[in-house]
């Protein structure tokens, strides 16, 4: 199943993707994680590891990896989320002095969650939109001095 979600934040272009790009920001607007760890890859660019704990819809320890990298434009991760094999990818444009932010998701179930994985799909969709609306109000919150 694939997904898309758009918003804009009212955010420097370079903000929004500097705060993305520290994947250990995600506990902080994404409420099915509690931690994220980089676990190879110094700087942050393609090639980098990480691995998080995941507390919904069951606890698990997943890894992904980054497999797109281009500054302030677009970040992109593959790895295993939850019962997902799972390709996200975030495109950054700007929007006057925002920044319109563009999510979209390529989850693969296998096993028994593929039966089931059709009737999950508005609700996955769904849920990373409010993430996402965390996200945003995140950013807008933390105006630089």
């Amino acid at each position: 199943m694939k997904f898309t979600n758009t918003i804009t934040i009212d955010r420097r272009l370079a903000d929004v993707f500097g705060f993305l790009a520290d994947f250990e920001n995600v506990p902080l607007w994404n409420y099915a994680i509690s931690d994220t760890r980089k676990i190879d890859g110094d700087p942050v660019g393609v090639g980098s590891r990480y691995r998080q704990t995941r507390t919904l819809p069951a606890r698990r320890e997943e890894t992904f990896e980054v497999t797109q990298f281009e500054r302030d434009q677009m970040l992109s991760i593959r790895g295993a989320l939850g019962p997902f094999h799972s390709e996200v990818t975030y495109l950054l444009t700007p929007a006057g002095n925002g920044t319109l932010l563009t999510n979209t998701m390529k989850l693969e179930a296998s096993g028994p969650v593929r039966l089931v994985a059709p009737l999950a799909a508005a609700g996955i969709k769904s849920a990373v939109a409010a993430n996402l609306g965390v996200l945003k109000q995140l950013l807008e919150e933390r105006r630089p001095a």
